[in-house]
């Protein structure tokens, strides 16, 4: 260990002392590799300065050339694995990957699997989803991609960040809603849908969402996913089911009404409580929603029974939102796929 110990402090004196572009890139160019390779470097560079010295090529009016910003910032990635602290520690180090968001490279795709491991710790999520231009820059990254990727990523950042209750409004209010039904429409992909209809679930157990998916046809899209003439996956159908049980449950009789306005939804949905083929949890998330549904229409009855007409916005007895990660459903394997 102690020969990688003087390997890391030299290649950190090279970070440093480097003035001139090719001696910048052949330093940044090692800590990639090296970090790449050999995991029990990670920690050790990240407490000898590396981290700082890297997030520099990647601020605002940095002159690095591309390969350097992709290269410093997919050490970044390498080094998150086992030093996460240290990342969140060093000053301007959020700023400079939401900064790499909008590079025109690689670079771009790195900045996001690097939010989403730092996103892995909960105390986290908070202090991240604080900086709106980077949530912006996060949904940008999915109308925009550079690579198919880069959409993936983007998408597991934005889902970490959904998973702190209060970052759910700002995505709303960002755009995310309209972003990521546009992808369902667009992309169609299997393993893509997945993963938005993961972060849907998530943003919509916020009463914000319910305006933001009336734009955009979002109930039925979701009750169109839960059609298994559809052809969408088991994962895809679970984490629709969990997301109009997250909408209903945080929007009340306004949800509950988007829902059944859409001819069919309701026979749909106790169609996969009651398919014997679904994944237990499925029909978990299928079974909870008709309840819910029965229950909000009980208390709307009572509500006009006692007032005369039913007050849209009334919430006084509405469940509260889901605050747990128990209403999703997204592939937790690891992302060393983009340790690169």
């Amino acid at each position: 260990m102690e020969v990688k110990l003087r390997t890391v402090r030299s290649l950190v004196r090279r970070l440093s002392e480097a003035t001139d572009e090719p001696s910048i890139a052949a330093a940044v160019a090692e800590t990639r590799l090296m970090s790449k390779h050999d995991s029990e470097i990670r920690l050790p560079l990240a407490e000898a300065g590396a981290v700082p010295l890297l997030s520099k090529h990647l601020r605002a009016g940095s002159m690095a050339s591309s390969s350097i910003q992709e290269d410093a910032a997919a050490s970044l990635l390498n080094l998150s694995i086992a030093a996460r602290e240290s990342l969140m520690s060093t000053p301007g180090l959020i700023d400079a990957l939401g900064n790499a968001l909008k590079l025109p490279n690689m670079a771009a795709q790195h900045a996001a699997a690097t939010l989403y491991s730092l996103l892995c710790v909960d105390s986290y999520r908070p202090i991240i989803g604080s900086k709106r231009p980077i949530l912006s820059s996060l949904i940008s990254l999915l109308k925009s991609p550079v690579s198919t990727r880069s959409t993936k990523d983007a998408l597991k950042a934005l889902f970490g960040v959904s998973l702190y209750p209060l970052n759910r409004p700002t995505l709303v209010d960002l755009g995310a809603v309209s972003a990521l039904f546009s992808l369902i429409v667009k992309d169609g992909r299997s393993g893509i849908v997945e993963d938005v209809t993961a972060v849907i679930a998530q943003i919509a157990g916020c009463g914000e969402s319910v305006d933001a998916f009336r734009k955009v046809a979002g109930v039925r899209v979701l009750v169109d996913l839960i059609e298994p003439m559809t052809g969408a996956s088991e994962r895809s159908r679970e984490n629709a089911a969990a997301a109009l049980l997250n909408l209903v449950t945080a929007g009340g009789e306004r949800a509950a009404g988007d829902l059944r306005e859409v001819g069919g939804a309701e026979d749909t949905v106790i169609e996969m409580a009651r398919d014997d083929s679904m994944s237990a949890r499925g029909k978990a998330k299928a079974e909870a929603l008709v309840k819910v549904l029965e229950s909000v229409k009980r208390i709307g009855r009572h509500d006009s029974w006692l007032s005369g007409s039913f007050d849209e916005d009334e919430d006084d007895h509405r469940p509260s939102p889901p605050t747990s990660a128990s209403s999703f459903s997204m592939s937790h394997s690891s992302i060393s796929h983009g340790w690169s």
